[in-house]
This record gives C-alpha cells, structure tokens and sequence, in this order.
C-alpha cells in the first residue's frame, strides 16, 4: 500500500501526473482541487496517496490535504460511488463544503456535482451523515447541528466529559451524541447507562 509520495513534478495533466521518485514515475489521478494547488513542474511535490487495486487493476490517487483523502475514503465506502466518481465530486466541492451539504442534507448542492444524481445524494446523506464532523473547520460550520440539543442531565454531560477525556473536541462530542439522540427514542435513551451511551456516541465518531 503506497500512502503518499514525495518526488519531483515530472509531468502534469488534466486529470493526473507523474511524480518522480528515486528515478522511479507513478502516475497519480487527482481531483481539479487539488491539481490546482500542485507547483510548477520540475519541483518538488508531496502527495497523501490511496492505492486502488482491483483484479488486474492497480491506480494510484493522491490528494495534496489529509482532509480530501478522508473525505474520499468514505464517499468510496457509500454503495455506488467508486474512486474515479468520488474524484470527480471532489473536483467540484471542498471537503468542508461537501461534508456541510452531506450533514444538512442540501441534495440540491449534491445532485449539482459531476456524477451524482438524487439517489446517489440520498444515499450519501444517509451513510455519512453522522462522519463528516472530522473535517477540519467543520464544527464551526455546523453550528445548526448543536444548536436545539442542549445537554442538561447529568448522564450527557458524564458523556461529552468522558469523549472530551478521550482526546476529542467538545464540539464533535456534542455533535455524535447529537446523532446517537437521533437515532434513539427518548424511551431508550432514559434507559441507558452512561457507559452504553458512551459507546454509542463513540460508534457515531467510528
């Protein structure tokens, strides 16, 4: 598994490049986003990577942030959506962007990208609804989904405490336990313990 490169620029198109290293050129296919951040060639670049092997297939994609290979590492886990289609999304919307419009379920802003019609951008909201808050700056652009979820009982609060404990920002905690309230009726959740809830709200995060 090859997971990023560093080398020199040595050719450059409208959909890929080689990336010379050790004398030795692989091709890479990236997004238009991330073609348009490369330097000049000759230089040096450096790029995150997912190699994508399949029968007699081998490709290599590179992403220049660790946000866009994120991102599209779960679009190509949602049924449907294979590299090369999760490419072209991601060559017409940033990660930040993408993952907004996938959490608000704007399927106006999905089915206008490359390549997704509105059951491919049903089906995005439904699979990744609950894992795009990782996206750097996306706790502060989704504001509307902590707002109306106020944690008052001791139990959430013992949760969002324990995930804040666990390294994660106190954001994202309120924004995965946000989902698991989504998911559960306010019958199962009084019946919880913290410790299952904690778990809960942690798979959300997965």
């Amino acid at each position: 598994m090859i997971s990023c490169l560093k080398g020199e620029l040595f050719h450059k198109s409208l959909e890929k490049v080689t990336i010379l290293v050790n004398g030795v050129g692989y091709e890479v296919f990236l997004s238009t986003a991330s073609l348009e951040k490369l330097p000049h060639l000759g230089e040096e670049v450096f790029l995150y990577t997912y190699t994508y092997v399949r029968e007699d297939i081998l490709t290599l994609f590179g992403f220049v942030d660790q946000d866009e290979k994120k991102m599209f590492l779960l679009l190509i886990n949602v049924s449907g959506v294979g590299p090369k289609l999760a490419l072209s999304v991601l060559s017409g919307i940033q990660p930040v962007d993408l993952a907004r419009a996938i959490a608000t379920k704007d399927l106006g802003r999905l089915t206008g990208l490359s390549g997704v019609g509105k059951k491919t951008a049903e089906r995005l909201c439904l699979d990744l609804k609950d894992k795009v808050g990782f996206i750097a700056g996306a706790d502060a652009e989704f504001p509307d989904l902590e707002a109306g979820i106020p944690v008052e009982d001791s139990k959430e609060k013992d949760v969002i405490s324990a995930l804040v404990n666990l390294g994660y920002p106190q954001s994202r905690a309120h924004i995965a336990l946000a989902a698991v309230k989504r998911r559960f009726s306010q019958e199962s959740l009084a019946e919880m313990r913290v410790e299952e809830l904690i778990r809960e709200t942690l798979r959300s995060l997965a």
